[in-house]
């Protein structure tokens, strides 16, 4: 992960790399846009922190009668119920931490949500965002489903949080793209499924909450489009021949008839493994949301290696070494301005 330093050592050093920098296809933000990123920046991480705490006290607690005595019950958003213990000095010290800690963290929240919306508005009225306005909601949505930490983007889009990261935009011709690669992370299945279950949908339900048209297409189980061509690929790393530990293949993502079934990638498995970038990416409507994706190196090598291979089209190949290229000097010039981290 990595982390912004101060905007005035960006300053400094942009005016350093300002001749070369315009060849290989980006520029600054307006100082306006730069500033409001910041702030709002700012508002969103810490709106995620609030989420966090605001998820440790979700469902409620209340004095339970029973056989002459009174229980502090627990319950959780399933409506679940457990019993915390009899009514004393201690349960009574529980029960009133965590009214008073609820009451806090959700007013928090509330305020935070507010302050957020004012940040949105101010992002559309001053054009800081242009992510398409479909990735920034689809981001959004396996957010608050719980299932980002199962994802990884990948390909062109993260473009996108490269670019958001260090204030600059990259030339729309290396932007180009009406697809998202999901790559997920099979390790971890076991937890998906059973969030899955609690949930009570598939993963393309949690899709058509984002566009009610998406399909999956027609023997690509791999793939769901919607009506003005947007596609989402769900990827997988590849199966190891003979690994008695290797993931089931074919494997569909849940139990439901109609689901995404996760196709493999070749080298997927080093994206897997390799250093994660995360920044909040800004859509065209000023909305935002946390992209996590693989580090601007693991994206050059990456596209190098596609671009190298004898099979590829030549179209797709230019345009791979030009991403490359573009990606290793981005990464090269703006090197000193990160730390490890989110943003």
């Amino acid at each position: 992960m990595l982390k912004l330093l101060p905007f005035q050592y960006k300053k400094q050093i942009m005016e350093n790399i300002l001749k070369d920098r315009v060849s290989y296809g980006w520029r600054d933000l307006s100082e306006d846009q730069h500033r409001q990123y910041i702030n709002a920046r700012s508002v969103f991480t810490t709106w995620e922190d609030a989420k966090k705490s605001a998820a440790e006290v979700r469902g409620g607690m209340f004095w339970k009668r029973q056989g002459g005595k009174e229980y502090l019950i627990r319950t959780s958003v399933n409506n679940a119920q457990k019993s915390l213990g009899a009514r004393s000095e201690e349960t009574e010290r529980i029960h009133d931490s965590f009214v008073k800690r609820k009451d806090r963290v959700e007013g928090r929240l509330s305020d935070l949500a507010g302050e957020l919306e004012r940040q949105q508005r101010l992002n559309r009225a001053l054009g800081v965002g242009r992510a398409p306005n479909i990735l920034v909601t689809l981001l959004d949505r396996l957010a608050k489903s719980g299932l980002a930490e199962h994802f990884t983007v990948v390909g062109t889009n993260a473009l996108y949080a490269y670019e958001s990261a260090a204030g600059v935009r990259f030339h729309e011709s290396a932007l180009a793209t009406i697809d998202i690669d999901l790559l997920w992370d099979t390790r971890k299945r076991l937890r998906f499924v059973t969030q899955m279950a609690a949930l009570e949908s598939s993963m393309l339900e949690v899709i058509r909450k984002v566009d009610s048209t998406f399909e999956p297409r027609e023997g690509q189980r791999y793939t769901a489009v919607n009506n003005v061509g947007f596609e989402v690929d769900i990827i997988r790393r590849e199966v190891v021949p003979g690994d008695p530990g290797a993931d089931p293949h074919p494997l569909p993502l849940t139990d439901s008839e109609e689901e995404f079934w996760a196709v493999q990638a070749p080298r997927a498995g080093l994206l897997l493994d390799g250093p994660r970038f995360s920044s909040m990416v800004v859509s065209t409507n000023g909305h935002m949301a946390r992209m996590t994706t693989i580090a601007p190196s693991i994206f050059a090598s990456f596209k190098r290696w596609m671009a190298g291979r004898a099979d590829r089209d030549p179209v797709k190949r230019d345009r791979e070494l030009l991403q490359a290229e573009m990606v290793e000097k981005f990464a090269q010039d703006y090197s000193i301005l990160f730390q490890r981290g989110n943003i």
